[in-house]
């Protein structure tokens, strides 16, 4: 059985802009560079025949990839869910952390977009799962490589996207 694949709208629609760039764009100019590789003759000391066999393969993968993902997603507007002011999935949160005394914003999001340099972490990190049915308020204790830490719940917004 497959796993969820949970997703925010903008979440799902960048996996389908890669998934159409990837077929309309990648794929012919990797066909491309296969066949001029292959005009080259010798195709067992083609060192641009395998290289662009090998990228054909890598893209063919991610392809194929997304196409699955994309096919049992299910795409979640934050803003709909009922959620009695807890923190739920898609929800941007604004967090006081205890230990290093600053302020962070995080959106939780699914695996497929957790991205930390944007503030979009995944619902199955230690800090996803910690938030998850928290309200303002709430301090949190986070289990890190580095050691505990300790966040406080400022703020939750439920954008619609």
């Amino acid at each position: 059985m497959t796993d969820r694949v949970l997703l925010t709208k903008l979440g799902a629609q960048a996996l389908h802009r890669e998934l159409r760039q990837l077929k309309s764009e990648e794929r012919p100019k990797i066909i491309s560079a296969i066949a001029e590789a292959r005009a080259h003759g010798d195709l067992s000391e083609n060192a641009e025949y395998h290289a662009a066999k090998e990228q054909q393969g890598l893209i063919e993968a991610r392809i194929k990839k997304l196409e699955s993902n994309l096919s049992v997603a299910e795409v979640i507007d934050p803003a709909k869910i009922a959620r009695d002011d807890r923190v739920v999935f898609g929800a941007s949160i604004e967090l006081y952390d205890v230990n290093r005394e600053v302020s962070v914003s995080y959106q939780l999001v699914g695996n497929l977009e957790a991205d930390i340099t944007n503030g979009k972490i995944s619902i199955s990190s230690p800090i996803g799962k910690a938030l998850l049915g928290k309200s303002v308020g709430d301090e949190v204790e986070v289990s890190t490589p580095n050691g505990p830490r300790l966040y406080e719940i400022l703020s939750t917004r439920y954008d619609s996207q």
